[in-house]
């Protein structure tokens, strides 16, 4: 067993201990008033900082949307910074209660290191950036090079079997946190940055001259990022799955932070009911307030207003929705029905 393995069926083992059972999440959130959130150590756009300290970002808003289903109150969140080796350990250990950072979905972490994850955020691939005076413009020139690559993720794995598929040889170059791979590539210390493609663009945006880098064609891999939870609690697993679906539906149906109150007060569409709380009993379902779904859009918004305000096409990351815009706009956005 590996040493990561041994120390989150440790970690898993003092959560059963100390609380008797795995499903008792939500009733421990309530006891404490907040939700523990763990988020990166900072994605420009994704997970940061503001000037008051405050997390915000791409990431953070499903946390926010948590605390405004249990609570009504999308500040009552508190947040750890996890880097690529600490982030599971933090979870099965109890130390918070959910994750939502640049985590990739994948057979082992679902199904052998004991976490379930409840959706997809952002469905991503892996590329790789450079700077424009190396002169290269596809992976496929890259033999040789020495790559800056975040430790304990997928893209490190990703990374190997690219470039032994390709027949070519790499020197890696190790970092443990995003701030760690941007120093070291713009000291030079790299010639290439790899992690998923929408964090390249990130990192890219706060460069004093973004022009200088460029973004390789090929995405080497699928990256489902979303948020997870710890096995055993269905009932906490439901609320933060609902919470994410909660945004993306709301915006599958028109219904945004502006418009919110006007909707709640009935609609010809019985599905935006009963997330507003106006028909059926879904929020009981959940053990929340009727309200779960309208007070996650009116604090929060739905998943188009935070897609925009954070790392839309008109901010400095620039993403275009592409494969994340809704599914009946071409995307493959999608949530089950809300009934």
């Amino acid at each position: 067993m590996s040493k990561l393995k041994v120390m989150l069926a440790a970690g898993a083992v003092t959560v059963i201990g100390a609380t008797g059972a795995t499903a008792a999440t939500l009733d421990d959130v309530k006891a404490k008033g907040f939700v523990q959130c763990g988020v990166s150590t900072g994605v420009p756009g994704f997970s940061f900082t503001d000037d008051s300290g405050n997390w915000q970002g791409f990431d953070p808003a499903v946390c926010q949307a948590v605390a405004a289903a249990v609570f009504g109150d999308a500040s009552k969140v508190k947040y750890t910074p996890t880097t690529g080796k600490t982030r599971f350990t933090a979870l099965a250990s109890g130390e918070i209660d959910m994750l939502a950072r640049n985590t990739t979905w994948t057979l082992s972490r679902d199904a052998d290191l004991g976490f379930t994850f409840v959706g997809v955020n952002y469905y991503d691939g892996q590329g790789f950036m450079v700077p424009k005076a190396l002169g290269v413009t596809s992976a496929t020139q890259l033999d040789g090079a020495s790559v800056c690559i975040q430790t304990g993720t997928t893209t490190e794995l990703n990374l190997a079997d690219y470039f032994r598929l390709s027949n070519m040889k790499y020197e890696p170059v190790p970092i443990e946190t995003n701030e760690e791979a941007r120093t070291n590539y713009l000291a030079g210390r790299c010639d290439v940055y790899t992690t998923d493609a929408s964090g390249l663009a990130a990192s890219r945006a706060t460069f004093d001259n973004p022009a200088d880098h460029i973004i390789l064609p090929e995405i080497i891999s699928k990256e489902p990022l979303g948020p997870l939870v710890r096995e055993g609690d269905d009932q906490w697993g439901d609320i933060v799955r609902w919470s994410l679906n909660a945004m993306i539906a709301a915006e599958e149906f028109g219904v945004n932070s502006g418009n919110v109150d006007e909707m709640a007060k009935g609609t010809d569409n019985p599905e935006v009911n009963r997330l507003l709380g106006n028909e059926g009993d879904v929020g009981a379902m959940l053990g929340l307030d009727s309200k779960w779904g309208y007070n996650i859009v009116k604090q929060v918004g739905n998943y188009g207003e935070v897609f925009e305000k954070y790392i839309g096409a008109n901010t400095p990351i620039g993403l275009e929705r592409g494969i994340n815009a809704q599914y009946k706009d071409g995307g493959i956005l999608y949530t089950p029905p809300v009934r």
